[in-house]
């Protein structure tokens, strides 16, 4: 794609989940007359909705929405396909006239956005399912397996983050090089538009709570009987995509391995931490300013300063 073709800025709303970015986001694209790219590694699933907080159909109907139900529960989807779906929304967007806000909280689609994408070796769907199993197993191998032959990658990645552990084992096992190796070689060093980022900040106590409510929620709003209702579509438990958040739980319960009166409290326990890494990743990244969640009045002065 040219780089003509694509906006020269491009206004991107984040926080952890569960925060409010995605109804700041439609409140600032309906005064700006935008359109909301979704940066959201659970979204894009069709058939997929109970569990992946989706902005709800009133919210998508005041205001344009891409990338959200785009691929089916069984398709090798990462953040490359992403990237490539972005970067074509937002030159469709541009064509038309239009002003661009990426919105979500995946900061590896983020980044890849921001800053360009080391390619790497394509998906090795058959590597990938060894290296899942191996984790669903023994829980921890792949980040000590990673520790071993990529330190650094191994600091940056989460023990939890399974999709990025995968990743980052794939590109290793196929190239005989640690990811580390590679990224320092790209440099991260692509800027195909101007970027500000608002960080919708919430207290701690607020997001914990905002959490509790939206885990019950989805399970009160049917989430074991959606991912029940896709095993009977033919999707088998071990769809990469089942590893979200909610749904690698909803599947405990539904193999009797967990409980049902504890399904709600682990999602949120899950989703907290997953958070608290979300905020960490923020805090690393440049050009960042906080955006009190409800104050919807400063987030848009500040689009409109930077659109101007």
């Amino acid at each position: 794609m040219a780089v003509e073709t694509l906006p020269s800025r491009v206004l991107v709303i984040a926080g952890p989940t569960a925060a409010g970015k995605s109804e700041l986001a439609v409140v600032v694209a309906e005064a700006l007359g935008a359109e909301i790219v979704g940066a959201d590694s659970r979204q894009v699933y069709r058939y997929m909705d109970a569990g992946t907080a989706k902005p709800e159909a009133p919210l998508r109907a005041r205001v344009r929405h891409h990338l959200i139900d785009i691929v089916d529960p069984d398709t090798d989807y990462d953040v490359a396909a992403w990237r490539s779906g972005a970067l074509s929304a937002l030159a469709d967007i541009h064509r038309r006239g239009r002003a661009a806000i990426v919105c979500g909280g995946t900061g590896l689609y983020l980044r890849s956005l921001e800053r360009g994408l080391f390619a790497g070796p394509p998906a090795d769907s058959s590597l990938r399912r060894r290296l899942e199993d191996q984790d669903l197993a023994t829980p921890g191998a792949l980040h000590a397996r990673l520790a071993e032959v990529d330190p650094a990658a191994a600091a940056r990645i989460h023990a939890n983050d399974r999709v990025r552990l995968v990743r980052a084992l794939e590109v290793y096992e196929v190239t005989g090089r640690p990811l580390s190796a590679w990224l320092a070689e790209h440099g991260l060093s692509e800027r195909p538009f101007a970027t500000l980022t608002l960080e919708v900040e919430v207290s701690r106590e607020q997001l914990r709570e905002r959490i509790e409510a939206r885990s019950k929620a989805m399970v009160e709003g049917g989430l074991v009987e959606e991912l029940e209702s896709l095993y009977a579509r033919g999707y088998p438990p071990g769809t990469r995509a089942f590893q979200a958040i909610g749904y690698r739980e909803a599947g405990l319960c539904l193999a009797g391995a967990l409980p049902a009166h504890r399904l709600a409290e682990l999602i949120g326990r899950a989703t907290m931490q997953y958070a608290k890494r979300q905020r960490t990743w923020l805090r690393g990244q440049a050009n960042t300013v906080k955006v009190v969640r409800g104050d919807a009045e400063a987030a848009l002065r500040l689009a409109r300063k930077f659109f101007s």
